[in-house]
């Protein structure tokens, strides 16, 4: 408590989270992990849940971010980021919107960088003042987070969805019983994903726009539960869609206790955002 960082002794070890919002549902959970309650560290991990927009271009904001494990004050960084970007991206929200409707992923990808950075510039410039009345100075490796952020109009008619990533983490969706990547690399020639953190190490926000129908599962998650998946972890996998993929939605209590499900070599935070959308 007496130490520089007083932001780490009230950060809970889990947030559960859900909304109603006309026909999504959405469940959303964050962990600590294993390696850090031995360590006895804080949960590095964050996440947002919440609508941005006017109610002509309103949309359903899910927000998780991943402080990375070196940097002393990542779990301020993804805390404050998660925020912050929901924040700058409801300034651009009409224009996210039409770009969504006229699938352009050029416009959504400036409109998304653009955001991401005026919260990448506000939060430099508020932690380099906290930081002139306290012994350690600012440096911007000190708060690093990775981010993504999925956007889903509240409107049933408009089917596409947007993600802005920042780094490892992302988007699965549950399809047909599997999980298939909602967010395929762009092959821009991009800065490797795994070394691209906010709010200093990244180039540009990537933008990836999809399309999905009722009956399939979106899931949003940093590296604790996207790795057991990306790398092939078979049982998980299975035991995951078994558990998100039947005919109801899970209670809050149902669906973190599924949250926790172990995954073999995999200890770090774990943070996942579903979203179920009943069928017409």
């Amino acid at each position: 408590m007496r130490e520089a960082d007083a932001f780490a002794p009230f950060s809970p070890v889990v947030l559960l989270d859900g909304a109603q919002v006309g026909r999504l549902t959405v469940r959303a959970a964050s962990m600590r992990g294993d390696s850090h309650n031995w360590e006895g560290s804080c949960r590095q991990d964050a996440m947002t849940v919440t609508r941005i927009g006017p109610p002509e271009a309103e949309m359903l904001l899910l927000a998780v971010a991943d402080g990375v494990g070196s940097a002393v004050y990542s779990h301020i960084g993804s805390y404050e980021f998660a925020r912050r970007a929901a924040v700058f991206l409801d300034r651009e929200a009409e224009g996210i919107h039409a770009a969504a409707c006229a699938r352009d992923e050029n416009e959504l990808r400036v409109l998304a960088t653009k955001a991401v950075a005026g919260a990448a510039a506000e939060l430099r410039s508020e932690w380099a003042l906290a930081a002139q009345h306290k012994p350690r100075p600012y440096a911007d490796q000190d708060y690093a987070t990775t981010l993504h952020v999925l956007l889903i109009p509240t409107d049933p008619r408009i089917r596409e969805r947007v993600l802005c990533s920042v780094g490892d983490g992302g988007l699965f969706v549950l399809r047909e019983g599997g999980w298939v990547h909602g967010d395929p690399d762009d092959g821009e020639g991009l800065l490797d994903p795994r070394t691209e953190a906010l709010p200093h190490a990244y180039r540009s926000v990537k933008a990836t726009l999809l399309c999905t129908v009722p009956g399939e599962v979106l899931l949003l998650g940093t590296d604790g539960i996207t790795n057991p998946l990306t790398q092939k972890d078979p049982e998980f996998a299975r035991r995951l869609a078994d558990a998100w993929g039947g005919p109801d939605v899970p209670s809050l209590s149902d669906f973190l206790w599924q949250a926790q499900m172990r995954a073999k070599s995999y200890d770090d935070d774990r943070t996942v955002i579903c979203v179920w959308e009943d069928q017409a």
